[in-house]
C-alpha cells in the first residue's frame, strides 16, 4: 500500500456524514441535476459572485441539519478534498444535544464540477471506472487558477451572512483541518473595512487551524517565497487541480481516489455481507490476497490496522480471521456501517471534493503564520484582524498532530483579544474518527456540546 502520504495528501473531511437512503433506494430526479432538498435536511443552493467558471458554477451550497427556528447557527468547513456530508452525524449529535442549535455544512463551488450521476444508475462501477462519466479537464479550466482563499472566503461570507439572518441569529464558524484554517482566516480576513470577526458569536476548531497547528504531523508547511513562487508558476502552467491524492495509488486523475472511495462506501452500504464488487479492479498494490466481502474492502482501505497514515484512517476493526469471503469486525470507536455509509454519499450531497484548487492550497499555506505579511499580501490575502479577534473559542484535537492543535489554539488566544478558549483532546481517535465515529464514543461532540450551550 503507499505509504508517506503528506499531511496536505488528505488532510480531512475526506468521510463524514451520513448516505441518504433516498438516494440509496430511488432515481434522481434526473442525471446531473443537484438535488437541492433530501427528506428534512434540505441541500440548499445560494448564488454568489462571479468566479469565471462555466454556468452552473457561481452559487455554493449548504446542508443544512436542525430547526430552522434555531437561534444559533454552526456553519462548518470541510478540509481539504471534503464536502458537506462530512458534517452529517455529528451535526445531528449537536442539535439532539444544544437545543436551538442548527448546523449549516458548506459545500465549496467547486462541487459543482463534480459528475456524480453516475450513482443513480444500475452500475456505478461501470460507469465511473469504465470512464463513462464526465472529467473536468485541466487543460479547459484555467479559472480555476482563481479560486484560491479569497474566492472561498467571499464565498462563504455569503453564507455566513444568510445564517445570520440580519442579526436575528448569532454564527458560529468552524471546520475540520484545513477547513478550521479556512475559519480562522475568515475571522481575521478585511472584507473592504469589516472584519470577519465581528459577524461571529465563536470559532470551533477540529483538528486544525492556523499559527502551527499542524506541526506536529511532522510535514512542514510550504510556504517559503520560493516554493510559493515555484506552486504559482505550475498552476499557471496548466497544473491548476492539487493532485496530491493520486498518491493513493488507485488512479491518476484529480478525482480518482475520492470516486474510489465512493464506491468502496457504496457498495459497502448496500450489500455490506455481499462479496466484494471492487476487489478485482483493484491494482494489485491494494487488493487483498483472498476475497473479502464489500464492507471488508472498505475497511482495508480506511482502518489504522491495516497501516494507512493517521490523514486517512479510523478505528474500526479489522478482517475476519476465516471464511471464504472475509467480512469485517467491528472492534473500534467507528463502526465500518457508519464509515460506509458516510464514504457512499449520495448524488447530493457527498463527501467528496473532487477538484481542489491547487491555489487554495497554496493560500491556506502562506496564511498559517496568521500574519499580514508582505507574503500574504501580494496574494491578496487581507489577513488585516488577527490581533482583533473577540469572540470565544473551542478547539478540539486528536492523535494526528500529536498536540500542536490545541498548543496553536493557545497562542491564538494568548495573542488577541479573544475572551476564553475551550480544549479538549482524544488521543484515542485519528484525524477522521471525529466525523463520524459512534456517537457515545465521540469525544468531539461530547465536549462541543456545552461549549456552544454556554454561548445561549
Amino acid at each position: 500500500m503507499t505509504r508517506g502520504l503528506s499531511r496536505r495528501a488528505l488532510l480531512g473531511g475526506t468521510v463524514g456524514g451520513l448516505a441518504l437512503a433516498s438516494a440509496l433506494t430511488g432515481p434522481a430526479a434526473a442525471a446531473g441535476r443537484r438535488r437541492e432538498t433530501v427528506g428534512r435536511e434540505p441541500y440548499v443552493p445560494l448564488t454568489v459572485g462571479a468566479g469565471g467558471g462555466p454556468a452552473g458554477t457561481d452559487r455554493v451550497h449548504v446542508l443544512k441539519i436542525g430547526p430552522d427556528t434555531a437561534r444559533t447557527v454552526l456553519v462548518m468547513v470541510p478540509g481539504m478534498f471534503g464536502a458537506a456530508g462530512d458534517f452529517r452525524l455529528v451535526a445531528r449529535d449537536l442539535v439532539a444535544a444544544v437545543p436551538g442549535v442548527q448546523v449549516w455544512a458548506f459545500d465549496r463551488r467547486e462541487e459543482n464540477l463534480a459528475d456524480r450521476s453516475g450513482f443513480a444508475t444500475a452500475d456505478p462501477v461501470g460507469y465511473y471506472l469504465d470512464g463513462h462519466y464526465r472529467s473536468q479537464d485541466p487543460t479547459a479550466s484555467a479559472y480555476v487558477a482563481g479560486w484560491g482563499l479569497a474566492r472561498t472566503l467571499e464565498d462563504l461570507d455569503a453564507v455566513v451572512r444568510t445564517a445570520a439572518h440580519g442579526g436575528r441569529r448569532r454564527v458560529v464558524l468552524g471546520g475540520h483541518s484545513w477547513g478550521a484554517t479556512t475559519a480562522m482566516t475568515y475571522a481575521a480576513w478585511d472584507f473592504d473595512g469589516r472584519p470577519g470577526h465581528r459577524d461571529l458569536s465563536a470559532l470551533v476548531l477540529v483538528d486544525g487551524g492556523v499559527r502551527g497547528a499542524f506541526d506536529g504531523t511532522g510535514q512542514p508547511v510550504r510556504n517559503s517565497p520560493q516554493e510559493v513562487r515555484e506552486r504559482l508558476a505550475a498552476i499557471d502552467g496548466g497544473a491548476v487541480f492539487d493532485m496530491t491524492l493520486s498518491a493513493v495509488g488507485v488512479g491518476s486523475r484529480a478525482e480518482s481516489t475520492q470516486i474510489w472511495y465512493q464506491l468502496a462506501g457504496w457498495y459497502a452500504h448496500l450489500d455490506p455481507a455481499g462479496r466484494s464488487v471492487l476487489q478485482p479492479r483493484l491494482p494489485d498494490a491494494l487488493r487483498p490476497s483472498y476475497p473479502v466481502t464489500n464492507a471488508g474492502l472498505l475497511g482495508t482501505l480506511v482502518d489504522a490496522g491495516i497501516g494507512w497514515p493517521n490523514d486517512i484512517s479510523v478505528h474500526s476493526g479489522h478482517l475476519a480471521d476465516t471464511g471464504e469471503v472475509r467480512g469485517w469486525v467491528d472492534t473500534g470507536i467507528t463502526p465500518i456501517s457508519r464509515v460506509a455509509a458516510a464514504y457512499a454519499g449520495g448524488p447530493e450531497p457527498a463527501v467528496w471534493e473532487w477538484y481542489w484548487p491547487s491555489r487554495l492550497s497554496v493560500d491556506l499555506d502562506v496564511a498559517d503564520p496568521y500574519a499580514d505579511t508582505d507574503l500574504a499580501r501580494s496574494l491578496g490575502l487581507r489577513l488585516a484582524h488577527t490581533e482583533a479577534l473577540d469572540t470565544p473559542l473551542y478547539a478540539f484535537q486528536t492523535s494526528y498532530a500529536k498536540g500542536t492543535i490545541v498548543s496553536a489554539a493557545r497562542e491564538v488566544v494568548a495573542n488577541s483579544r479573544i475572551p476564553y478558549g475551550s480544549y479538549a483532546t482524544d488521543d484515542g481517535m485519528n484525524h477522521l474518527d471525529p466525523l463520524f465515529a459512534d456517537t457515545p464514543h465521540n469525544t468531539l461532540t461530547r465536549t462541543l456540546a456545552p461549549f456552544l450551550a454556554a454561548l445561549r
